[in-house]
């Protein structure tokens, strides 16, 4: 790289050429790699194995890349108090909230079930591991990579345990700010290359004005030399779109088979035909994205051939006479012939043949 490179420049420079790293067996993220979807299963499957399964077969029909899941080991997740609190909520699934969360959590050998079904469906399969322990059962049955939720990211002895076992991390940003990040940043790069942060703000359902896509391109330029994500607790699919639209590299969208289901996630997830047409709708834009370079392209010519303009003569001309502007015009012409923005270097040319008013002015008809 040249030395006349100010440290500005090679900081946009990175920035361009953002990072890119394989998060899951043969399949990239950042850079000019597609979207990396993730349908956020979570604890929608209600506590059944079977809905479970139908959730990954739907996420893979849809087209996205990875369902997840959310996995914990209670007793290290909750204190005790924590667990034997009376919970009242209509989407309880029992009369205290450690009732309710061993409800909803599979068994080790539930989620190596899942896992199988997932790599027999065609998919990749992993879980944000709520607390320590849950890493390391993630980690033992070989996820290929690791999520970090909201709720675990300013937890510091967390990280730097997760980051030290290698694997790629996905890390989302709700409720934590500029300054947070910045820690996570300088902690898990000391253990790991491989990590992405997503913007996120954790409220289900997320209002539009508390979004704030802006932060996507404030994370790209904080940290230049990692993936950008976006995680999106909001209806519908528009501004997930949009995220991706502004860059962000990794997608993570909660789905569900039943918006109506018991369970408080339902209502910011996504239902089967929802997350199909947001697959289709960021495929489209990211081919729709195309070249940083402007240029004429082929497609355009049928349209230059019919309407693109010329500079032709404004009056009749005679061979050798001296060009000025009042001399010349910008007409739709045939044949084509000098482009229009060049119509001020003809000043002060001579024509060296005789032409009729209208008539187009090529090169081959200017002397110098």
């Amino acid at each position: 790289m040249s030395s006349s490179l100010n440290h500005k420049s090679v900081k946009q420079l990175v920035y361009k050429m953002s990072a890119e790293f394989e998060l899951c067996p043969g399949r990239k993220i950042g850079g000019s790699n597609p979207c990396f979807i993730i349908a956020e299963i979570g604890q929608n499957h209600q506590g059944d194995l079977e809905i479970a399964k139908k959730m990954i077969r739907m996420a893979k029909d849809c087209g996205a890349d990875c369902a997840k899941f959310q996995k914990s080991e209670i007793e290290h997740r909750f204190t005790k108090l924590a667990l034997e609190r009376l919970y009242t909520s209509p989407h309880a699934w029992g009369p205290t909230y450690g009732a309710h969360k061993h409800h909803l959590e599979f068994s080790h050998q539930q989620y190596r079930e899942l896992q199988q079904f997932a790599n027999e469906v065609g998919i990749f399969f992993t879980a944000s591991g709520m607390d320590e322990m849950a890493v390391e059962f993630l980690h033992e049955i070989n996820v290929p990579f690791f999520k970090v939720a909201s709720a675990d990211t300013n937890n510091i002895p967390y990280l730097e345990k997760t980051a030290q076992k290698g694997r790629p991390m996905v890390i989302s940003s709700g409720m934590q700010s500029m300054e947070t990040m910045r820690c996570v940043y300088q902690t898990i790069k000391q253990h790991n290359p491989n990590f992405t942060f997503l913007q996120c703000t954790s409220a289900y359902p997320l209002p539009i004005e508390h979004v704030n896509l802006s932060l996507i391109p404030e994370f790209q330029k904080e940290f230049p030399d990692i993936p950008i994500g976006y995680s999106g607790h909001e209806a519908g699919i528009h501004v997930s779109v949009a995220a991706v639209a502004l860059g962000a590299k990794v997608l993570e969208r909660h789905v569900t088979l039943d918006k109506s289901w018991k369970g408080s996630d339902h209502a910011a997830s996504l239902e089967p035909a929802e997350l199909a047409e947001l697959v289709k709708a960021i495929r489209t834009v990211e081919m729709a994205m195309g070249s940083p370079v402007k240029q004429m392209l082929p497609c355009e010519a049928s349209c230059h051939s019919k309407l693109g303009k010329s500079v032709v003569a404004r009056k009749p001309l005679k061979k050798g006479e001296t060009l000025t502007l009042d001399m010349l015009t910008v007409k739709v012409a045939e044949p084509h012939g000098m482009r229009p923005e060049n119509i001020f270097k003809l000043v002060g040319k001579k024509i060296t043949v005789d032409l009729e008013g209208d008539a187009t002015i090529t090169d081959a008809m200017i002397k110098g």
